[in-house]
């Protein structure tokens, strides 16, 4: 579990396959074999690292599903630890599994995105979605996009002050709705 906090914007480094090579150093503070890293909203695992650097494998579903298949050697991605027991959950509750992916129509810092088809049920006006890994409030939410206010300091600190019409960001819907859905869908079985 992550909070859509991010710690800090890493760099891409190296894509060789599905081998995904990483510039940070912050989230490798405590890293062990194994641990998992939300980069861009999704989680994956590290396999190696040293002291400014860290790499993961990368499924082929994980590189179709988000937008880690468009990263290129020099692109800045959003990082975050997963979240401790003892921590403060500054953001919501964020798994790092990606449900889809939007398109920036709008950009920051009244950041509108464009939902895939079907995504819009699951986003309501004051509800937490995650884009790129980054917890924020919906202002808006329309059929088949949403808005959200990205203040400065958000910007400053994560990909979404870069994004620009056109880019592909990482999705993330509140838990609780796919849940609730599950659950009223198995009431007409």
């Amino acid at each position: 579990m992550f909070t859509g906090i991010i710690e800090e914007l890493g760099t891409v480094l190296s894509r060789d396959g599905a081998r995904l090579r990483l510039g940070a150093t912050i989230v490798l503070d405590d890293v062990v074999l194994g641990a998992s890293i939300a980069v861009n909203g999704c989680c994956l695992t590290v396999v190696v690292w040293d002291d400014a650097s860290w790499t993961a494998d990368v499924s082929d579903e994980s590189y179709a599903r988000t937008n880690l298949g468009d990263l290129q050697p020099g692109d800045s991605v959003n990082l975050e630890r997963p979240v401790r027991l003892s921590d403060r959950l500054g953001g919501h509750l964020v798994q790092g599994h990606v449900d889809g992916v939007g398109v920036v129509e709008v950009a920051a810092p009244d950041l509108r995105v464009a939902l895939p088809e079907g995504m819009g049920r699951y986003v309501v006006e004051k509800g937490s979605i995650t884009v790129d890994g980054v917890s924020l409030t919906v202002v808006d939410a329309l059929d088949d996009a949403f808005t959200v206010a990205v203040i400065p300091h958000t910007a400053e600190v994560t990909t979404l002050g870069r994004r620009q019409p056109g880019d592909r960001v990482n999705l993330e819907v509140d838990i609780t709705a796919k849940y609730v859905e599950r659950l009223l869908s198995w009431k007409d079985r």
